[in-house]
C-alpha cells in the first residue's frame, strides 16, 4: 500500500527591517498586556464581517448557515489561550504576505477589493486599519500557532507557527471547519492569561459591544447591549439608567443623557450622560473622564480627551465611530479633521441640552451648575466658537437672588434700571461677607443689582468677560467708576475748604501707603473704604495671587472716605481748631486700617488692636 504523502512544511524568515518593527511592537507598542486579547477579538471581529459580504457574492460557499461566534478556550494546565472565530478564514498567501509581513493589512485590502467590486458604499464595520494588532499576542505567548480555512469551495487548511523570532512556518493541514483558531503557548510571566475570570474581566472591559457572541467555554461573556445603536424609542429607562452605571461606574442614576446618531459626510454614534452629582478630583489634572472612545464596537480608549472640550469633562459616554483615524496601537487618536469635526459636533449637542434645561427646566439646570458650575466657567477662557452659548449658561449670585440661587446675565440686563449703562459685579470669598461690603452702599441705596462672584473660579475667569450685551462689564471696586450723583445726597456733607484741608491731612498722614485719597460717592453709611486704583487688580484677584506667590505684594489702593459721615465732620472740626494733631492721625490710621481689614488685607492686626484701644480710653477719658 503506498504512502500518504505529508505536505511539506514551509519555512520562511521575517526581513530584517520587520525582525525590528516586531520588536518594537512586542516591547514598545502597547502599554498594558491585556490588550492582546482586544486586539485578537477586533480581528476575529473583522473576519466575522468579511464573511458577511462574503457570502453575498458567493452564495456556494460551504457552511453558510453556521453561527457567527467568537469561542475563547482556556487551558490552565497547559498555559494556553485559544481564540476560534467562524469567520472568513485565511488562505496560503494570506499567511505569507498579512500575517507573516507586518504592518501589511488584509482588511484595507479586502476593502479596496469590495470598492472596486460594486458601486455602493462599503460599511463593513472593520478596525483592522494597520494589521500589526495580532502581533501584540507575543507579549504574553512564547509560540503562537494559527488554524485557518478559507470561506471558498475548495479552500485548503493551513497552519502557520512561529515564536515571534527570526522565522514562520506554514503548513497544509485537514481543518474541515471554515474559520480560524489561534492558540497561544503563554509566557511564564502571562500564566494569568488562562484563568477564566481574567479573560472575562478583559472582555467586559475592552470587547463588550462587539457585534458577535463571545464564549468562554459555553457562557457568551459580551452580555451588555451597545444601547448607542438602538434606536431611541428601543431604549427603555431602565436599560438607560443600568448602561450609565456600568459605563461611569456611578452608583447614582444620570441628571439627563443625549442619543446621537449623525450620518452624512461624517458618521457617528453617540450616548452621552450628565451625571447628577460631581465627582471626587474632578478638576484634578489626572481625572479619568471615562469618556469612551469605540471604532465599530471595538474599545479603543476609556479616556477620550480630544472628544469633548476640558469644561466639558464632566461628560460620561460612548462615542464610536468609523471615521476616526486611530494609530498603530489603537491606544491613542491622531490628531485629525475628523476629531476637530466630532468635537464640535458633540459640544454643541451638550450645550444645547444644557440650554433646554436652562429654558425648560431651570430646577435641573439648577442642579447642574451647583455641582459642575465651576468647571463649566472655565469655558470663557478656552471657548472661541460657541462661547456666546457658555456665556448664556453662566450663573451668579446677586444682590437680587436669594441666598444659594443665581442669576443669569440675560435675567440681569432685563432687570437693569432706566438709565443704568453698565452690569456691576464685587468679588469676594463668601456671599455674607461681599454683601456687607461698604462699597454697596451706593447700589443699595441706588436700587442697582450687583453680581456677587464668590467662587474662587470666578477671579480666573470673569476678567475674560469684558462686555455683554453691549453694555460694559464693571467692577463696583474700581476707582474710575462713573458713579451718577446720588438724587437724594445726604445732608451736611462736607465741601470746599474743610473738606479740602482734611483729605490733605489724610494724604500726608498716609503717605505711600495709598495711591490717593478721595470723598466718595458710593459710601452712605460707612466712614471710609478702599477701592483699587487704575492700574491695580480686583481684591480677590490680589488674595489669589498672594497665595500662589509670597513675592506678590499687591498694588496700592485708593482710600475713599465719607465726608458726609459724622466722624468725618468731627475730624474736621477738631482740625479746623487747630488741636490734638495725634489724635487726628491715630484716627486716620485706623480708619484706613479698618478699611484693609474689611478688604481682608490687613497683617498688623495686633497694632489695629491696640491703636483702637487707645482711642477708645482716651475717648471715655
Amino acid at each position: 500500500m503506498a504512502k500518504t504523502k505529508t505536505p511539506p512544511v514551509e519555512q520562511f524568515e521575517y526581513r530584517a527591517e520587520m525582525k525590528q518593527l516586531l520588536r518594537l511592537i512586542v516591547h514598545s507598542l502597547y502599554t498594558h498586556q491585556e490588550i492582546f486579547l482586544r486586539e485578537l477579538i477586533s480581528n476575529a471581529s473583522d473576519a466575522l464581517n468579511k464573511r458577511r459580504f462574503y457570502q453575498l457574492t458567493h452564495p456556494d460557499a460551504p457552511d453558510a448557515d453556521a453561527a457567527y461566534r467568537i469561542t475563547i478556550t482556556l487551558d490552565p494546565e497547559q498555559h494556553t489561550l485559544s481564540l476560534e472565530d467562524t469567520g472568513i478564514g485565511m488562505t496560503h498567501d494570506d499567511l505569507v504576505h498579512r500575517i507573516g509581513t507586518v504592518a501589511s493589512s488584509g482588511t484595507l485590502a479586502f476593502l479596496e477589493d469590495l470598492k472596486q467590486a460594486g458601486d455602493k458604499p462599503v460599511d463593513a464595520h472593520l478596525i483592522g486599519q494597520f494589521g500589526v494588532g495580532f502581533y501584540a499576542s507575543f507579549m504574553v505567548a512564547d509560540e503562537v500557532v494559527i488554524e485557518t480555512r478559507h470561506a471558498g469551495a475548495d479552500a485548503q487548511g493551513y497552519r502557520w507557527t512561529s515564536d515571534g523570532g527570526g522565522q514562520f512556518t506554514v503548513e497544509a493541514i485537514d481543518r474541515p471547519a471554515r474559520g480560524t483558531t489561534i492558540t497561544l503557548h503563554l509566557k511564564d510571566d502571562a500564566q494569568a492569561f488562562s484563568q477564566e475570570y481574567r479573560v472575562k474581566q478583559i472582555i467586559q472591559k475592552y470587547s463588550n459591544f462587539v457585534d458577535f457572541p463571545i464564549y468562554v467555554g459555553d457562557a457568551q461573556v459580551n452580555t451588555v447591549k451597545a444601547l448607542w445603536l438602538k434606536p431611541k424609542d428601543a431604549i427603555t429607562d431602565e436599560e438607560l439608567q443600568a448602561f450609565y452605571r456600568f459605563i461611569a461606574n456611578d452608583y447614582q442614576d444620570p441628571l439627563g443623557h443625549l442619543h446621537l446618531r449623525i450620518e452624512g459626510r461624517l458618521s457617528f454614534n453617540a450616548l452621552l450622560f450628565i451625571p447628577a452629582t460631581a465627582p471626587p478630583g474632578l478638576f484634578r489634572e489626572d481625572y479619568d473622564r471615562r469618556l469612551h472612545l469605540y471604532a465599530a464596537g471595538i474599545f479603543i480608549q476609556d479616556d477620550a480627551k480630544a472628544l469633548l472640550p476640558e469644561y466639558l469633562r464632566f461628560v460620561r459616554g460612548v462615542v464610536d465611530t468609523e471615521d476616526l483615524p486611530l494609530n498603530v496601537s489603537r491606544e491613542v487618536t491622531q490628531s485629525s479633521p475628523v476629531m476637530a469635526k466630532i468635537n464640535a459636533i458633540l459640544t454643541g449637542k451638550v450645550l444645547g441640552l444644557l440650554d433646554e434645561w436652562a429654558t425648560q427646566d431651570p430646577e435641573k439646570y439648577d442642579t447642574f451648575f451647583q455641582h459642575f458650575g465651576s468647571l463649566f466657567k472655565t469655558g470663557l477662557t478656552t471657548e472661541y466658537d460657541k462661547r456666546d452659548q457658555v456665556i448664556d449658561l453662566l450663573r451668579y449670585a446677586s444682590t437680587r437672588t436669594e441666598p444659594g440661587r443665581t442669576t443669569s446675565l440675560k435675567d440681569y440686563v432685563g432687570r437693569m434700571k432706566e438709565g443704568q449703562e453698565a452690569i456691576y459685579y464685587l468679588m469676594g470669598e463668601h456671599r455674607d461677607v461681599v454683601a456687607r461690603n461698604p462699597n454697596l452702599e451706593y447700589f443699595k441705596k441706588n436700587d442697582i443689582e450687583v453680581l456677587l462672584l464668590v467662587d474662587p473660579v470666578d477671579v480666573f475667569t470673569f476678567p475674560h468677560l469684558h462686555t455683554y450685551d453691549d453694555k460694559p462689564i464693571k467692577s463696583i471696586e474700581k476707582a474710575d467708576l462713573d458713579l451718577k450723583q446720588d438724587e437724594h445726597p445726604q445732608e451736611g456733607a462736607m465741601a470746599g475748604e474743610d473738606q479740602d484741608k482734611l483729605l490733605a491731612l489724610f494724604k500726608i498722614t498716609l503717605g505711600d501707603r495709598v495711591e490717593d485719597v478721595v470723598a466718595s460717592k458710593r459710601l452712605v453709611d460707612s466712614a471710609a473704604t478702599l477701592v483699587v486704583g487704575a492700574q491695580g487688580m480686583d481684591t480677590q484677584m490680589e488674595r489669589m495671587m498672594k497665595m500662589m506667590g509670597q513675592d506678590f505684594g499687591g498694588s496700592k489702593k485708593v482710600l475713599e472716605v465719607n465726608t458726609a459721615h459724622p466722624l468725618l465732620k468731627n475730624m474736621a472740626k477738631l482740625q479746623a481748631q487747630g488741636g490734638r494733631d495725634d489724635l487726628l492721625e491715630k484716627t486716620i490710621h485706623q480708619l484706613y486700617e479698618g478699611a484693609l481689614l474689611i478688604d481682608g488685607t490687613l497683617n498688623q492686626t495686633a497694632t489695629f488692636v491696640e491703636r483702637m484701644t487707645e482711642l477708645m480710653v482716651r475717648a471715655t477719658g
